[in-house]
């Protein structure tokens, strides 16, 4: 992967430092880019076969790290995005202008910890922080998504190409799974009861990000 990055990477700068005698195609053209964005950053192929229609493929990686309250408690987020996915390009009016639909396998997913230094409230009950510990969960989503975006993808002409687009990725409910604790009362059925109520809250904290936006840029080269 990072010697396909890598070859993408030099084609991309021999092509800005080159003049480039660019004429439209008449045929099919290929474009080989880097894109980056809310997805995350990969490498980027696609064909666009005529004026009005094209088909692009990706696969995109991140990591980052962010912070999530929940019903006063404090969660280090890990958020891990993997997917990959294929576009069918429309431009309606022969231009740059592209309509696109399509679907990712979605592999995106985060885990959650929280280590309480304070008596805190779990459900309806206030602990300890020994008898709490470490709080730890997944958050996941389903691993087939629909996608719908509106962007510029350039023309047909070769040399070097720019391209943007912005719309959602229809990625369902987030689910929150494998919510436990580690501190002195991790098997106390009352405690567990209570703990199901504080996952419960958190599952309804994630609710609302059934839609993922996307915003991608890619840089590079058509043939």
């Amino acid at each position: 992967m990072k010697t396909g990055l890598y070859g993408i990477a030099t084609l991309i700068a021999v092509a800005a430092a080159s003049p480039v005698l660019a004429q439209d195609a008449t045929g099919p053209v290929v474009t080989a880019a880097v894109t980056g964005g809310t997805l995350g950053i990969g490498p980027e192929a696609g064909v666009r076969f005529s004026k009005t229609f094209g088909v692009r493929a990706n696969a995109t990686f991140l990591g980052a790290d962010a912070s999530v309250d929940s019903d006063g408690i404090d969660y280090d987020g890990s958020l891990k995005l993997r997917s990959a996915g294929i576009m069918a390009d429309v431009y309606p009016f022969g231009g740059s202008f592209r309509i696109s639909g399509g679907a990712r396998v979605n592999g995106n997913k985060a885990r959650v910890v929280a280590t309480p230094n304070e008596p805190t409230e779990i459900g309806d009950i206030t602990y300890t922080p020994a008898q709490i510990g470490t709080l730890t969960g997944r958050a996941v989503t389903k691993d087939f998504a629909p996608a719908l975006t509106l962007g510029y993808g350039g023309s047909m002409r070769s040399g070097f190409v720019f391209g943007i687009e912005a719309g959602a990725l229809f990625q369902g409910k987030v689910r929150i799974r494998d919510f436990v604790a580690s501190g002195t009362l991790a098997n106390n059925p009352t405690f567990q009861a209570e703990l199901a109520q504080q996952r419960a809250d958190l599952q309804d904290d994630v609710n609302d990000y059934k839609v993922y936006p996307i915003v991608q840029i890619s840089l590079g080269y058509r043939f």
